[in-house]
């Protein structure tokens, strides 16, 4: 199609909260990226306009684009909006756009709501409206991203013809050839909507599929995908405290204060005028009197220091005006006590070895007014400098990317927790997955908050569904992680709960590696009720054997999390060890092997050894494992002495 033909679409974000900060808007990129994806190259980039909740300016806007036809920008032959099409109190988009309708299209709106039934029967919350204005098609779709991509998959195929249509396009050529014709220009089958992807568990066996339907990722890509989806850091402001470790920060900070604010000793002893090199009096060598006395902690200065005088003055309090330097108590001796013998009345300094300015810190040498003392992406150590800087330059409020809520949550009716007493019975199994997992993202120190959600039974009316729902509304987590329940058993319920139960998607269902082929990471919509605005909250469905689930989380978990605190997604940190011993490669797939990771005594160099045998159901290996070591996916052997990578979890140990 010439550039000359090539369809000119138009898209309405209407939301409250988008025309008050348009930067808040996640439609519009996504939809524009679905015209140039999925449009087959019909369609000219999309212009866009942001209104409020309001019927008369949504009117405004669809009247100015229909009803006049601006020669020099081209008519618009199709407007999408997004928003406003649900029951709640502000959703007003069908009532102002079906009064302008002049031929309503009941064919689309069935299209998309078949579409979205495939995903979620919520589908029925939504009320779409589509028809034609003069020459132009409008088509209403929901707020969500997800869900106004979906739809717009839905129909974008069959749209062009649409719209043609609508712009005048002679029907009788156009129907040359038939509808079988008009399917192949237009890229569909007669059933372009397949089955949803996961077992649905209603059905009987014969319906569940044998093998995954889910493409095979590998880590890199899987990585990738999670990096892509999670939202951006948000910023928040919060009140200076040592609490704040593990916090990235969110902007440049400058010194509120000079550090020091005052010209300030740097040891105890007796400040001093060191006189001009050039004078006769060119010596400090000698008695003198003290005239006074400064304290570190002293409310006020003390009183200028006159010549052959000198004042005894403690670490870090302030010099006496006129005091150029301070002579260190070790080169001095009592000379002659005061009248009750309490306090020195002269000293003698022993040396003249003293220049001006030694031992006296300057105003702001330290720190000076104005000086940038953390940049934004530097994290809040536990190490104590962060936090120091910012208490000695009068930080009281410090801008940061607000730390990620996550939840933990095992699932299956043979998970036992540790406070059941007496022996286990038939296929119970202690539930290791939860305490082991609650205790990485604590230490991993850069989550506000790790919630255990205990235990989701695998029950016919889908508790799993409710404690999912219950863990977004009721605890308002961002994150929920469980483990178990991802393979392809009729009670693996996590992938059929979200994709039909919770209308969200699966992102990715498998991943090449061992162990933990069956990870799953999906994103569900999720309305704020504060807001009143749909976004995504995650889940990461990690497998149940304890291995698996604690290197996953590693691998996966981690940089999401990483990403949504304001650091930049890296992961574990890589370093290269020498394996120590004979370890086995699998030629299927890649293996992160749990090993320790030491500094040879004899070379400083790092070498990784093997935990033991590595069956992901073993938490035994585990328990003293430092690192995963990176076995490249081939047959055969890593000799001994050969170097490979390694993925730090901990600290490096010594042999």
């Amino acid at each position: 199609m010439s550039t000359q033909s090539l369809l000119r679409p138009a898209i309405l974000i209407i939301s409250d909260t988008a025309a008050a900060d348009p930067s808040t808007d996640k439609a519009f990129p996504i939809l524009k990226e679905t015209f140039a994806q999925d449009g087959a190259g019909k369609w000219t980039e999309p212009i866009v306009e942001i209104v409020k909740d309001d019927i008369l300016d949504i009117q405004r806007i669809l009247r100015a684009w229909t009803d006049t036809e601006d020669a020099a920008s081209g008519q618009i032959h199709l407007i999408i909006t997004t928003g406003g099409t649900g029951f709640a109190r502000r959703d007003f988009t069908p009532e102002a756009i079906a009064p302008l309708i002049h031929r309503h299209a009941p064919g689309i709106v069935h299209g998309m709501l078949a579409a979205s039934f495939q995903v979620t029967p919520f589908a029925m919350m939504s009320r779409p409206v589509a028809g034609v204005r003069n020459k132009t098609i409008i088509v209403t779709l929901p707020g969500s991203p997800k869900g106004a991509k979906e739809n717009l998959q839905a129909i974008l195929k069959l749209l062009p013809h649409a719209c043609l249509q609508a712009a005048g396009e002679d029907s009788r050529a156009a129907h040359v050839g038939g509808v079988k014709k008009l399917e192949k220009d237009a890229g569909v089958t007669a059933s372009p909507n397949g089955p949803a992807p996961s077992n649905d568990p209603r059905l009987g066996a014969t319906a569940r599929a044998r093998s995954s339907p889910y493409p095979m990722l590998s880590v890199a890509d899987a990585v990738a995908k999670i990096l892509e989806v999670a939202p951006q850091p948000k910023p928040e402001l919060r009140d200076f405290s040592p609490d704040l470790t593990g916090y990235v920060i969110a902007e440049d900070i400058k010194a509120a204060e000079a550090v020091p604010a005052y010209r300030a000793s740097i040891v105890d002893g007796y400040a001093v005028i060191v006189p001009n090199k050039t004078s006769s009096e060119a010596h400090i060598k000698g008695t003198f009197p003290v005239a006074s006395v400064s304290h570190a902690q002293a409310a006020s200065l003390p009183p200028p220091l006159e010549a052959g005088e000198i004042a005894r003055i403690t670490t870090g309090a302030p010099l006496p005006e006129n005091a150029n330097a301070v002579i260190m108590v070790e080169d001095t001796t009592i000379a002659s006590l005061t009248e009750d013998k309490t306090e020195e009345a002269t000293v003698e300094i022993l040396t003249d070895e003293l220049t001006v300015g030694e031992n006296v810190r300057e105003p702001g040498s330290d720190i000076k007014l104005g000086e940038m003392i953390l940049s934004k992406g530097n994290q809040i150590s536990a190490l104590g400098g962060e936090i120091g800087v910012l208490a000695a330059s009068g930080i009281q409020k410090i801008p940061v990317f607000r730390k990620p809520r996550v939840g933990i949550m095992s699932t299956g009716d043979e998970v036992s927790d540790i406070t059941h007493s007496g022996p286990l019975s038939g296929g119970m199994i202690r539930d290791s997955n939860r305490p082991s997992l609650l205790s990485l993202l604590r230490g991993w120190r850069i989550c506000e908050e790790v919630v255990d959600l205990h235990v989701a039974r695998d029950t016919p009316h889908n508790e799993l569904e409710e404690k999912l729902r219950a863990a977004f509304r009721t605890n308002d987590l961002d994150i929920v992680i469980t483990t178990g329940g991802v393979s392809m058993g009729e009670l693996d319920l996590l992938k059929p709960t979200i994709e039909r139960s919770l209308g969200g998607e699966v992102h990715f269902g498998r991943v090449s590696m061992k162990p933990g082929k069956p990870t799953t990471f999906a994103s569900v919509p999720f309305k704020d009720s504060t807001l009143g605005e749909r976004e995504s909250r995650l889940v990461f469905g990690l497998p149940g054997n304890p291995a698996s689930a604690l290197v996953t989380a590693n691998l996966f978990v981690l940089p999401c999390l990483q990403k949504m605190a304001g650091l930049p997604g890296k992961g574990l940190e890589r370093v290269t060890a020498r394996v120590q011993g004979r370890v086995k490669c699998d030629k299927e797939r890649v293996e992160y092997h749990r090993v320790v990771v030491a500094v040879d005594a004899k070379d400083g160099k790092l070498v990784a050894r093997s935990t033991g045998m590595q069956r992901s159901s073993r938490v035994g290996s585990l328990a003293a494992a430092n690192a995963l070591l990176v076995l490249p996916q081939r047959a055969g052997f890593l000799e001994e002495g050969a170097e490979c990578e390694a993925l730090m979890m901990g600290p490096v140990l010594g042999f």
